[in-house]
């Protein structure tokens, strides 16, 4: 009986230890022993995984998929905005040499002559910070005086017995008139109130022409241009006449410059006759660089959202002493669209609201 016993003992033993060597430690679950499984990965991995020892085997949980990828949102394209506002400019509706003041809007409807006396030149027109008033300068007394008008061409003179006066311009706040005085030897810059009320001179350089001033954006800093003939260099200097600081060492102009609304770029006109071009720069002179390509291109300004300027262009009449018109062009050179077909010079825009 005792040996039957033994035997059943011995044979029970060996079907344990068979048993035991059909099992494996898989590869991560250290201490933890799992019935042998296939080495193929599940098909939802990305590459083999550890499998959690608190799930039954063969069962994959969300905690082990691998994390999605978070796709940035694209980044928003800048809109190029339309040309908007209107643009104030001179037109020789009478012939050469006979200036009066037009407007039209920036998208080249609207054309309409605010001046009509053809016995009287009226030029340097410019638009008010709210769009609604121009002032201009106008010889309808005999000497040049500073005008200002409403849209239907409704006129009140500012000034009287100061001198030749030119290029007026209305600050960012409504509140003062910018402007060139051609009397005496050399022109000067002068400022007086929106009324004409207090004139008095701001600048005026020895042995140098001073003129076609222009607002910063703040109304405390005048750019302008000062030297001799067609040869200029663009200056700034404070409202009150202090600290005037050349702009650029190497950037020559005959006048007409402006400054843009957000107060970080000039536009400038440079070339010999016939060659000019528009440049932007920097308010300290640096990146200057050309944006127009021929036609003889000059008196740049800038739109009241800085993507565009408006200036005068021989591009369609070129060497036609009567063929300037007023074109606009993106900042970035590109997209240079014509506003006026007329049989007479158009010249000196100036954009506005």
């Amino acid at each position: 009986m005792f040996a039957l016993v033994a035997v059943v003992a011995v044979i029970l033993g060996a079907v344990f230890f068979l048993s035991r060597k059909t099992t494996t430690n898989l590869p991560g679950s250290e201490g933890n022993v799992y019935p042998a499984q296939s080495a193929e990965p599940s098909p939802l991995l990305a590459s083999p995984s550890p499998i959690s020892p608190l799930e039954p085997p063969g069962i994959v949980t969300a905690s082990i998929l691998p994390t999605p990828t978070k796709i940035p949102s694209p980044t928003p394209v800048p809109r190029l905005s339309e040309p908007s506002g209107k643009i104030a400019f001179t037109c020789q509706m009478f012939g050469e040499n006979h200036d009066q003041i037009c407007i039209i809007n920036a998208d080249g409807s609207g054309f309409s002559s605010l001046t009509t006396d053809s016995s009287s030149e009226n030029f340097y027109p410019s638009l008010a910070p709210d769009g609604n008033r121009i002032v201009f300068s106008s010889n309808q007394t005999g000497t040049f005086e500073i005008y200002e008008m409403d849209l239907s061409g409704n006129q009140a003179q500012l000034t009287n017995g100061l001198g030749d006066l030119y290029a007026p311009e209305i600050s960012p706040d409504g509140r003062i008139i910018v402007f060139t005085n051609g009397s005496g030897t050399y022109t000067s810059i002068w400022i007086m109130n929106r009324d004409g009320s207090n004139p008095r001179q701001v600048y005026v350089a020895a042995g140098a022409d001073v003129l076609d001033p222009s607002w910063s954006q703040d109304g405390n800093q005048i750019l302008y241009a000062v030297g001799t003939g067609n040869d200029k260099q663009l200056y700034i200097v404070n409202k009150d006449g202090s600290n005037p600081r050349l702009v650029s060492g190497t950037f020559r102009t005959r006048g007409r410059s402006d400054w843009s609304p957000d107060g970080r770029l000039i536009a400038g006109y440079s070339g010999e006759s016939w060659l000019r071009e528009i440049y932007i720069m920097n308010i300290d002179g640096s990146n200057l660089h050309q944006i127009s390509t021929g036609g003889n291109v000059q008196a740049p300004s800038f739109s009241p959202d800085g993507q565009w300027i408006a200036f005068t262009g021989y591009i369609d009449r070129y060497r036609d002493d009567n063929g300037c018109e007023i074109y606009i062009i993106r900042l970035d050179g590109s997209d240079v669209r014509r506003l006026t077909n007329n049989a007479y010079c158009d010249y000196q825009p100036r954009w506005g609201p």
